[in-house]
């Protein structure tokens, strides 16, 4: 049985923003009016400072608990209070504790987290912490794995994410996105970019093709599943033409290739800004019930 990691103040107040974080707290709702029973809901801690440092530097760190936007915080194009730092490392302890439990029970999800334009010494597009990387080098740094894999499918390259991970053999970055958005890319061990307007079909073959190999070549003891509603049709940010059918196909073929091998999958939300919020709420929902029914 799938865990579901939550915390009330994911939803932290970020103003007029097309990053709705409400849509944390609408997802951990409809999974609950769908049945889903409160046991299998987990509350997170924060990440620690020590567990931040693993992948961000001092100085970052210090300002960030500053309370006051310096060069290496303003990129995240968000606010910065002492609300919304309580958010940001409470998602981060979220995908550490979704990966606790995946470890344990097989998978578990973040209903928060993905923030994977955060870079070791400052933050970017809506990122301060980096969750996906946290998760790995602090699992990896307690002797609880020794290999890992990120499977980003997220509308927009995880950037961050390859960089921190850019001289790690013991870690897979994968990462299928659009690829005349933002942001500048960096390399990840595997990139997939999609041209303007892709649909269904050519998405679902990439990912076909390249997720087995990535299992069976690189044999992590861990993946770190970044879903992204973002690929969606009338996502604000994006111009690829992906369904809510296909990204329930999407969901659970990677989750069925991790089962079929054994390896345990923790997951994160990520992005999600289409024009009409229930659409991006719907995919949201949709992604953890492949979770729960996998």
């Amino acid at each position: 049985m799938a865990a579901f990691i939550y915390h009330p103040d994911y939803c932290a107040d970020i103003g007029q923003h097309v990053l709705q974080v409400e849509k944390f707290r609408k997802t951990f709702e409809r999974l609950r009016a769908g049945g889903i029973p409160e046991s299998a809901f987990f509350e997170p801690a924060e990440a620690g400072d020590a567990e931040v440092l693993l992948i961000h530097t001092k100085e970052y760190l210090a300002d960030m608990r500053s309370g006051v936007h310096t060069e290496r915080t303003l990129p995240s194009e968000l606010p910065l209070s002492p609300e919304i730092i309580r958010w940001v490392f409470l998602s981060a302890g979220g995908t550490l504790r979704a990966a606790r439990e995946a470890l344990a029970r097989g998978l578990a999800l973040n209903l928060s987290g993905g923030f994977h334009h955060a870079f070791p010494d400052c933050a970017e597009g809506f990122c301060y912490v980096n969750d996906l990387a946290l998760a790995i080098r602090v699992l990896m740094a307690e002797g609880a794995i020794s290999r890992a894999a990120v499977i980003d499918c997220d509308l927009h390259q995880g950037n961050g994410t390859a960089v921190i991970f850019r001289n790690e053999e013991n870690v897979f970055t994968f990462s299928i996105h659009q690829e005349s958005i933002y942001p500048r890319k960096r390399r990840s061990d595997l990139d997939i970019g999609l041209a303007d307007l892709a649909s269904d079909g050519e998405y679902m073959e990439k990912i076909e093709a390249h997720i087995p190999r990535i299992l069976d070549g690189h044999r992590p003891e861990l993946v770190i599943y970044q879903a992204g509603a973002d690929p969606y049709m009338d996502d604000q940010l994006g111009t690829l033409k992906l369904s809510k059918e296909g990204l329930r196909r999407r969901d659970d073929f990677i989750l069925a290739q991790c089962r079929q091998r054994s390896i345990p999958a923790a997951g994160t939300l990520g992005g999600g800004y289409a024009r009409n919020p229930e659409d991006t709420l719907d995919i949201h929902v949709q992604t953890a019930m492949a979770f729960w029914e996998a």
